[in-house]
C-alpha cells in the first residue's frame, strides 16, 4: 500500500503540552510506575472542582439539552456574557457579537481560520501557549514571535513588537494573564500595544482566560476596555476560574469598530454555522458559574490553596542552585529557568525526557513553549502539597546529580 502521510499543515504543529514526554509518561504509568504531573493545567484531578451550583444547573438543564444549539450559543449564556463584559467596561457589546464554543481553543481556531490567508503573519508572544502558534500554522499563516523580556518580568518589548510588524501582519495575540510566565501586563504596556495595532491596521486577539486567578491583590484590565477603536477578539472559558475544563464551556467577544470587520464577522458566522453549534451541557452552566459566587476568590487569596501552592513552588524551586524564576502574579504556572553555566543543555525536551524518566515527574520543556533557548520549563503548581514538595525535591536531586556529572557543582 502507497504510505500516507500526514498533511504538511501540520509541520510546523507543536503541541508539547501532550506531546513525547506525555506518551512516555503514559507508558511508565501502563508499566505501574506512580508520575506526579506538573505539565497541564488539568484541575479536576488535582481535587479542584466546580462551584456546585454550576454541577446542579448543568444537571438540571441535561433534558433539554439533546438538541442543537443556535450556532452562536443560547441566549441566558450569551446574555450573561455580554453582562460580564460591561462589568468589565467593554463597551458596545451586544448578543450578536457573542460566539460561545467548546472550550476558548475551538474559538481561536475559528477566529485565525477566518482572519489569515495563506502567508498572512501573526505576531505572537514568546514563550507562548503553543495553540496559538499551532493554529496558526494550521490556518495557513506564519506565527512570528515577539520577545517578552524575562529581565523585564517577562513584559513584551514594544520596540521588538513593531520591528515584526511587516505588510503581511493581520494581528497580535496578547495572553493576559500569561501562560507560562504568569505575569500580568500592566495598563500602560496594554495601552501601547493597542497603540501598535492602531498604527497598523491590527486586529488585537486576547486570550484571557486567567483574568480571575490574580494573586496578591493586583487587578486585571480587560484589554478591549482599552482598544475601543481597534478591532479586538476577547477569548475566555469556565475552564481555569470555575475549574470546569471537561465541560468544554468557552466564549469569544467581537468588540471596537465592528461596522469596519463586517467581512471577517460574516466570516465568524459561516464557520460558527459550519460548527452546528457548542456543547450544550457547558453551555448551561455559563449563567450560574458568571453570575454566581466566585468561589476563585477564596483559591487565590492569601491562604487560599492556589496562593499556598504558588508560594510553596516558588520557594522550593529558587531554592535550587542555579534555578532562578519571575514570581507569577496570576494563573497557574512558572516558567523557571536553569543558569547554562550550570546546566549546558544542548536538547531541552531530551534532558525532560531523561528527568521524566529519573524522578517520575512530568514537565514541559521551554522549547514547548516556542522559547528560544534550552534553559526554560513550566511548572504547574496545582497538586497537593505534598506531591509538589515531594516533586521538586526529586527535580533537585537529579539537578545535583547532573552538576556533579558536569563538574558544574561548585
Amino acid at each position: 500500500m502507497k504510505t500516507i502521510r500526514k498533511s504538511a499543515k501540520l509541520n510546523n504543529v507543536l503541541y508539547d503540552v501532550r506531546g513525547p514526554i506525555v506518551d512516555a509518561a503514559k507508558q511508565m504509568e501502563d508499566e505501574g510506575q506512580k508520575i506526579i504531573k506538573l505539565n497541564i493545567g488539568n484541575m479536576a484531578p488535582f481535587g479542584f472542582d466546580p462551584p456546585e451550583e454550576v454541577v446542579q444547573d448543568m444537571a438540571r438543564n441535561l433534558p433539554d439539552s439533546a438538541g442543537y444549539s443556535d450556532s452562536r450559543g443560547i441566549f441566558s449564556a450569551r446574555k450573561a456574557v455580554m453582562h460580564y463584559t460591561q462589568q468589565q467596561g467593554i463597551a458596545g457589546v451586544t448578543l450578536d457579537d457573542i460566539y460561545l464554543g467548546n472550550g476558548a481553543s475551538e474559538l481561536i481556531q475559528m477566529a485565525t481560520n477566518a482572519l489569515l490567508d495563506e502567508g498572512d503573519e501573526l505576531l505572537v508572544p514568546a514563550p507562548d501557549y503553543p495553540l496559538w502558534t499551532a493554529v496558526t500554522s494550521l490556518a495557513g499563516g506564519r506565527p512570528v514571535h515577539y520577545t517578552c523580556r524575562e529581565d523585564n518580568g517577562w513584559l513584551p518589548d514594544l520596540d521588538d513588537m513593531r520591528a515584526r510588524i511587516t505588510p503581511h501582519t493581520r494581528g497580535i495575540v496578547v495572553i493576559n494573564p500569561n501562560n507560562p510566565t504568569g505575569v500580568l501586563y500592566p495598563d500602560d504596556l496594554l495601552l501601547g500595544i493597542v497603540q501598535i495595532a492602531r498604527e497598523h491596521g491590527l486586529v488585537l486577539l486576547v486570550d484571557e482566560v486567567y483574568d480571575k486567578v490574580l494573586y496578591d491583590g493586583v487587578k486585571h484590565t480587560a484589554m478591549a476596555s482599552l482598544s475601543t477603536d481597534v478591532l479586538t477578539l476577547t477569548f475566555n472559558s469556565l475552564s481555569k476560574a470555575y475549574r470546569s475544563c471537561g465541560y468544554r464551556a468557552g466564549w469569544m467577544v467581537v468588540s471596537g469598530p465592528k461596522a469596519d470587520a463586517s467581512d471577517y464577522i460574516e466570516g465568524l458566522n459561516m464557520l460558527a454555522n459550519l460548527k452546528l453549534g457548542s456543547n450544550v451541557p457547558g453551555q448551561h452552566a455559563i449563567q450560574t458559574a458568571l453570575g454566581g459566587y466566585q468561589s476563585i476568590n477564596d483559591l487565590v487569596r492569601e491562604g487560599g490553596r492556589l496562593r499556598r501552592q504558588r508560594d510553596l513552588a516558588y520557594e522550593l524551586i529558587t531554592a535550587i542552585p542555579g534555578v532562578s524564576c519571575v514570581k507569577p502574579q496570576a494563573a497557574l504556572y512558572m516558567f523557571p529557568r536553569l543558569d547554562p553555566a550550570i546546566y549546558p543543555i544542548e536538547d531541552d525536551r531530551q534532558f525532560f525526557m531523561e528527568v521524566l524518566r529519573a524522578t517520575r515527574v512530568m514537565l514541559v520543556q521551554g522549547s514547548g513553549f516556542n522559547f528560544p533557548d534550552n534553559q526554560h520549563f513550566r511548572i504547574v503548581f496545582l497538586p497537593h502539597e505534598e506531591d509538589l514538595r515531594e516533586a521538586i525535591r526529586r527535580l533537585a536531586d537529579f539537578l545535583a546529580q547532573y552538576r556533579r556529572r558536569r563538574g558544574t557543582a561548585a
